[in-house]
């Protein structure tokens, strides 16, 4: 079996990758990447070596893609620019990975026959809950930034897809995933590398946006199930079951890294920040067997001593133009509340 994981030098992609490296040894495993800032191809050190594993680099709206999926049976499509406060500040790279990248794959995918196509979506899609409820499959699209209304009309792509030409896809929406190899502009490592090195902590508005952790661990065996079990044209939501205000994740982080409450910087909110995330993941439960294994204090600890123990990938990734993006979104913030 030959598989296609585009974007998997990515954090979720490249975890992804290790894990199915490991978990189906007669696999080989094509990772396409364009190597992006939150692309790093340090994320798959562990198995350059393995002669199962290729790596290209290409761009996925590159018409070259359709060279590199001939002959694939399995194609994984984790390929996107996905950080919210980007999209804010520029859509149109956006617009082009999320959505004419995920056409040209699509495309590329159906002209050669592959046997099934995963597209790996997020919850941010159904837009925001208020104090109750949650998202389930078949909740109304509603998106309130530039980047989910890209992945939306990707998941949308994908289901024309399937209705029109009657192509072997599958949606999955997953909640907010953390862990090792998190590129730290998001939010759960930005807390750790901040609190480790006894810097402040940026927190938007008031603190009290709800956001669904999943341990990425549980996000990859959630996507091998639904790759190799779940049906064509299905949407299956993913989530860790763990609802947490982002002040609590922050006072947690810093009680974890014995440091104190006085870090905490409220700054001011960003435009259209949804209020809370909740994942309604019955379907895949009931259908898959599938649960979250990873319990939110535990997998932080595991997390936070990843970040700990692996200074020189952090340094790397945190150079250049990620220390100008911190300084332009954080530092020159307005500060809203004091703790």
């Amino acid at each position: 079996m030959r598989m296609l994981i585009a974007g998997g030098a990515g954090f979720i992609g490249s975890n992804f990758v290790r894990y199915m490296l490991e978990q189906h040894p007669g696999y080989d495993v094509v990772v396409v990447d364009k190597l992006t800032y939150a692309g790093n191809l340090k994320n798959l050190d562990i198995v350059l070596a393995d002669q199962r594993f290729s790596f290209v680099r290409l761009d996925i709206c590159d018409p070259a893609i359709a060279d590199v999926v001939r002959g694939c049976d399995l194609v994984v499509n984790f390929a996107a620019e996905s950080h919210v406060d980007r999209s804010i500040e520029d859509a149109l790279g956006f617009v082009r990975s999320n959505i004419e990248g995920c056409w040209r794959l699509l495309d590329a995918c159906r002209r050669t026959g592959v046997q099934r196509y995963l597209q790996v979506s997020t919850d941010e899609v159904y837009g925001s809950l208020t104090a109750s409820g949650r998202f389930r499959e078949d909740t109304p699209l509603s998106p309130n930034s530039p980047y989910s209304a890209t992945k939306a009309a990707a998941d949308l792509m994908v289901q024309a897809y399937v209705k029109t030409y009657g192509f072997p896809a599958i949606v999955t929406r997953c909640s907010n995933n953390y862990g090792p190899f998190q590129f730290p502009e998001k939010f759960v490592p930005l807390m750790i590398v901040q609190a480790v090195a006894g810097d402040f902590l940026p927190i938007y508005g008031d603190g009290q946006n709800v956001r669904d952790w999943i341990h990425v661990a549980d996000h990859c065996r959630a996507l091998d199930l639904v790759l190799h079990k779940g049906r064509d044209g299905e949407i299956y939501n993913v989530g860790g079951e763990c609802e947490m205000k982002n002040l609590d994740v922050a006072w947690r982080i810093l009680d974890l890294t014995g440091r104190p409450l006085s870090l905490l910087r409220m700054v001011k909110d960003r435009p259209g920040h949804d209020r809370r995330y909740a994942v309604d993941c019955s379907k895949i439960k009931e259908q898959l067997n599938w649960e979250p294994h990873w319990d939110f204090d535990h997998g932080l600890v595991e997390t936070i001593r990843w970040y700990r123990d692996n200074g020189a990938w952090l340094d790397q990734v945190r150079s250049g133009e990620y220390r100008e993006y911190f300084d332009r979104h954080y530092i020159h913030r307005e500060t809203t509340l004091t703790h």
